[in-house]
């Protein structure tokens, strides 16, 4: 990776926008490289809730559907993270809320597993499949009941039709 893309990426990571805004507009190729785990600038700077960073990011049309090396999208970062301001900007940017790694995780596969019911909320809201199998047959259903998380056991069983 060149030393540009390398401190590009760092940028992303310490959420500095001036230092972004000063890359793209120098090299806009940037927007969606992969290091070498298969990161984007926009997963990084969400695993790292940088929200401004990810804003600029997605004017600029970072791809949202995006995943590193082991399938794992932004949306999926934030459901991992936690970080549940970044959840609307990434549904306004049009990403898809069931959209899998290469263990069959969706994103709310993320939020039943480690308990972030307001994401969780969000997702089924939008739609999210609450009927998504994991490579192990696990539904979010079955993350929340493995986790002993109740609430979200409860908030999942509201959409089951």
């Amino acid at each position: 990776m060149l030393s540009t893309e390398a401190d590009f990426f760092e940028a992303c990571r310490r959420g500095d926008l001036d230092k972004v805004k000063q890359f793209y507009d120098q090299d806009n190729s940037l927007l969606n490289i992969e290091d070498v785990k298969g990161f984007t600038p926009l997963i990084i700077a969400v695993y790292n809730n940088q929200p401004t960073v990810v804003d600029f990011l997605l004017e600029k049309g970072a791809r949202v559907e995006m995943n590193d090396q082991s399938g794992n999208t932004a949306l999926m970062g934030v459901c991992f993270r936690g970080y549940k301001e970044l959840v609307p900007k990434l549904l306004a940017a049009g990403v898809d809320v069931d959209q899998r790694n290469n263990q069959g995780a969706t994103a709310l596969t993320f939020a039943a597993t480690f308990g972030h019911l307001e994401i969780a909320q969000t997702l089924l809201e939008k739609g999210a499949d609450i009927n998504a199998r994991d490579v192990r047959g696990k539904s979010p259903l079955d993350h929340a009941v493995m986790q002993e998380n109740w609430p979200m056991v409860d908030l999942i069983e509201k959409y089951i039709k």
